[in-house]
């Protein structure tokens, strides 16, 4: 068996490989550059260690492995854009480095790559593979929408809220372990238990990346500290801290995500006040 720390290096290895010298160059060098600058490598790493539960080999899991690697990261090119984040990996992020019309222009290209890189898998795989990662690249539109339609929304439960991360985040983990398991030659049962787990995975993956955005530290999170807090994302946090505050913090709450007028850092700051008074940080690490 492979260590995570094995797969992650064999996932580096094989995404240097990938070509992008190709014209324009303005096209393919965001793209060359965030796949460049670091990652987890979480799901192309978790696709290898699926399959090498039932298989030894795991190079024949490599190309789909990329695909989702490289969906993954094109999701955060668009995902930037639309949070209007600064950072990624402790690195400008593409709209800032280039502009929005190029970071938008090679995601799609990253997209259409992820499928020529899914087109590698052994054709008594390929329905299968690529009916579950059509499934799941539609839900992760689905999440992304939610999240923005709850912006404009002071009434989210925390039900929504997990619901919508299911869809925007986990079912991406969760079909990166699928997708190994079924090439890996795994039963139907034993690949649905992958991919709940990928599931249960994936939302506490979210939910301490929601943690971190506003109690983390930035030269570790790599993406700076408050900004779920300034787009006014419905958060766990969030959402939590306006149920169980007292009408005065309700209300300064409510006013401090209206109100577009007041610096970064005293938003951020009277924010986290709010949250640490009613022990939302603590109830997140409970869920």
């Amino acid at each position: 068996m492979y260590s995570l720390k094995e797969l992650q290096q064999i996932i580096e290895t094989q995404l240097s490989k990938i070509n992008l010298n190709a014209e324009p160059k303005e096209l393919y060098e965001p793209v060359e550059y965030i796949l460049s600058i670091g990652g987890k490598r979480l799901r192309p790493s978790l696709v290898l260690a699926a399959y090498n539960l039932f298989k030894d080999d795991v190079e024949n899991a490599i190309f789909p492995a990329l695909a989702l690697e490289v969906f993954h990261n094109f999701t955060l090119l668009h995902d930037d854009i639309m949070d209007k984040a600064d950072l990624r990996r402790n690195q400008q992020t593409v709209h800032k480095k280039w502009s929005e019309n190029v970071a938008i222009l090679s995601g799609d290209a990253m997209s259409i790559k992820a499928y020529e890189l899914l087109a590698n898998v052994p054709a008594e795989f390929l329905t299968e593979v690529l009916q579950s990662f059509n499934k799941t690249a539609l839900q992760v539109c689905e999440g992304q929408q939610l999240d923005m339609n709850f912006e404009n929304r002071l009434d989210v439960s925390v039900d929504e809220y997990i619901e919508m991360i299911r869809l925007k985040t986990s079912v991406l983990i969760a079909v990166s372990l699928k997708i190994g398991g079924i090439m890996g030659g795994a039963s139907k049962n034993d690949v649905q238990k992958l991919y709940d787990f990928g599931l249960n995975l994936g939302l506490a993956f979210q939910l301490q990346d929601d943690y971190l955005d506003s109690y983390g530290d930035v030269k570790v999170f790599g993406k700076k500290i408050g900004g779920d807090i300034l787009a006014n994302k419905k958060t766990f946090l969030l959402i939590r801290a306006l149920e169980l505050s007292d009408s005065k913090n309700t209300d300064k709450l409510l006013s401090l995500i209206e109100r577009n007028d007041i610096k970064d850092e005293l938003k951020i700051s009277q924010v986290l006040e709010i949250y640490n008074e009613t022990n939302v940080a603590s109830l997140l690490k409970e869920k």
